[in-house]
């Protein structure tokens, strides 16, 4: 190996490291705080817990209320995924294997939705909510994400669905299988990658999603994981120690379902990616 290409090697190494650092740092950081004995998480040094504690996280699981919030969490990011799969598989397939008229403007028109700024439209949902009554409960919450996860995967899975080949679609129409069959026994199976991408992206945004559940709950019996982490604070202390285990806590089922379906995924967004 001569000078240059030990020099491309460490410079390759030092921006990995760098990256790598960026992204798992705040995790880290948190799980160091949430380790610390209540005595030390003011203190530096030291950085690492002397000794490590699960204090904080027997504190937050014992916490009143905090099993049901993560109930909620579990029901409204399913929920949501769910629902973007029924309306938007369907609405995918047709945009992309069937003559539908106006289907450039229809992506555009999605694509627009799912740019639109949050903060511009939740004072609205908040008034139609409290007018339907429905405010302050978990189907308020799923309702919201499902309308602003929908633009999404149809744009998504229409990509997916654009790249298996039409001659299997000819083949099974020729055939006389209906519409339905079709998707059901031709296209879903040949875009599993894209669909296990779009689920868990839909169910990750869902499950971290802050804004709306804060606007829309105002208990327990409806609030998320997001906003129960950001009311953990004290009348006169942080409780910083409980915040971050909550952190912890909650980011455990995202990384456990991200490794399971690393490869899905990994395959499912280089698929997506050949043609738009």
């Amino acid at each position: 190996m001569d000078w240059k290409q030990l020099l491309r090697w460490l410079a390759g190494g030092l921006l990995l490291g760098l990256f790598v650092s960026f992204a798992l740092g705040p995790f880290i950081w948190q799980l160091i705080t949430a380790l610390k004995p209540a005595g030390q998480l003011a203190q530096l040094p030291p950085l690492l817990p002397a000794p490590p504690t699960a204090q904080h996280f027997v504190a937050v699981l014992g916490a009143p209320g905090f099993l049901r919030v993560a109930a909620n969490s579990v029901f409204v990011a399913v929920t949501t995924m769910l629902l973007a799969f029924i309306l938007g598989v369907p609405a995918a397939y047709a945009l992309a294997k069937l003559q539908v008229g106006g289907r450039q403007v229809i992506l555009a028109a999605l694509l627009c939705f799912s740019m639109f700024p949050a903060i511009a439209n939740v004072a609205p949902l908040y008034l139609l909510f409290i007018h339907l009554g429905i405010r302050d409960s978990v189907f308020a919450v799923v309702i919201t994400h499902s309308v602003f996860a929908l633009p999404f995967t149809v744009w998504t899975l229409t990509n997916f669905f654009q790249e298996i080949p039409n001659d299997l679609y000819r083949a099974a129409r020729i055939d006389g299988c209906s519409h339905g069959g079709i998707l059901r026994h031709v296209v879903l199976p040949l875009a599993m990658p894209g669909l296990v991408s779009v689920g868990l992206l839909v169910f990750i945004f869902s499950w971290n999603e802050f804004l709306y559940s804060f606007t829309l709950t105002a208990t327990e019996r409806s609030r998320t994981l997001p906003v129960a982490i950001a009311l953990f604070a004290g009348l006169h202390e942080i409780p910083w120690g409980e915040i971050a285990a909550a952190a912890i806590l909650a980011t455990i089922p995202t990384v456990v379902l991200v490794f399971l379906f690393q490869r899905r995924i990994i395959s499912g967004l280089t698929a997506g990616a050949v043609k738009g």
